[in-house]
């Protein structure tokens, strides 16, 4: 889609983060947007059709309040599209993509619990009859794809050991499952949330402020799907660095502006020999490939082993579900 609408971009770009915390927080955005509130309501519900905006709510930190990984599989391009079906529909993955490599099915899964997110994993590899590369998150540098539509920009909070789980009570692990989906696009969501999850409005309000002041929730706000707003090309890079000087490397890589995630990950020899991994999103590919030199050059990579895959088609992405229950939901609309 092409966001030319001023409104619009205000309403997806501007509220990324720092969505309001209070009762009727789409009354706050349509006063700083000249708007009234059924008309902020409308639009974010327009928006959410049209598949440029997945949700408003909490992006959580990696493994905080659940257990996740990045995986792949090499997949015989004759099975991609069953084997990608069967993927798309457990429960525990949220983001699933091709991308141009012998590994070429790659996801994001998460779980509860470590042991429910290994189960989940050995049933993938049972459906499919393909192997499962597990490449869980040793360190990050930057994870954040809130990024500024206009220039790129973003925060960057600097390097980070993994998450830790945090312990949860019951109306809080009821209100991380309620979150899924986002909050209810309507006058009062915190309200609408707390029913769902057994607490009031001003407990839901509270909690999701203290999440975001320990650094559980990263940020919470609209979560873009970027390819219907132009950002048709997206590379992840990944370099096989010594472990003595990732870290360092991952920073450097992480402060350049081109970079929209930075992280290490663990190694899986001799299949996977990669640490350090890099995304960077463009509206060409051409536009990608050229950045992707920029940085190799600016964080001192050039002399090490890489690789690059750019993504092909998005098989599903949406929400990660931190829920127990093991039925699966329906595979959403990918939306290019």
């Amino acid at each position: 889609m092409n966001l030319t609408d001023a409104a619009d971009f205000a309403l997806l770009n501007g509220w990324q983060r720092h969505f309001p915390l209070e009762p009727r927080p789409f009354a706050r955005i349509a006063e700083r947007a000249g708007l009234d509130a059924a008309a902020v309501l409308a639009r974010y519900r327009v928006l959410a059709a049209e598949g440029a905006l997945s949700r408003v709510g909490a992006v959580f930190r990696p493994n905080t309040v659940g257990a996740s990984t990045l995986a792949a599989m090499c997949v015989p391009p004759e099975a991609l599209d069953r084997v990608a079906a069967q993927v798309s529909a457990q429960p525990e993955v949220n983001h699933n993509y091709e991308r141009e490599h012998a590994l070429n099915l790659w996801f994001v899964a998460t779980a509860v619990d470590a042991a429910s997110l290994e189960a989940a994993l050995a049933r993938i590899e049972q459906l499919s009859g393909h192997a499962v590369l597990r490449l869980p998150l040793l360190e990050e540098y930057h994870i954040d794809l809130g990024f500024d539509l206009a220039d790129g920009s973003v925060p960057r909070c600097g390097p980070a050991a993994a998450g830790a789980p945090i312990v949860l009570s019951a109306a809080e692990r009821r209100l991380v499952e309620t979150l899924t989906d986002g909050i209810p696009l309507v006058e009062a969501p915190y309200a609408a949330l707390g029913a769902a999850a057994g607490l009031d409005e001003a407990q839901v309000i509270a909690i999701l402020r203290d999440w975001l002041a320990r650094g559980v929730v990263r940020r919470f706000g609209a979560v873009l799907r970027h390819r219907p707003l132009g950002y048709a090309a997206n590379a992840m890079v990944v370099w096989d660095v010594p472990d003595a000087a990732v870290r360092a490397a991952g920073v450097r890589a992480a402060g350049l502006a081109q970079v929209t995630l930075c992280y290490r990950r663990a190694r899986r020899r001799p299949t996977w020999p990669f640490n350090l991994y890099c995304m960077l999103h463009g509206r060409a590919r051409d536009e990608v490939a050229a950045a992707i030199e920029d940085v190799a050059r600016a964080a001192g990579l050039s002399d090490y082993p890489r690789q690059v895959l750019f993504s092909g088609r998005c098989f599903t992405q949406r929400g990660a579900r931190y829920a127990s229950a093991a039925a699966a939901p329906a595979p959403e609309p990918a939306h290019g």
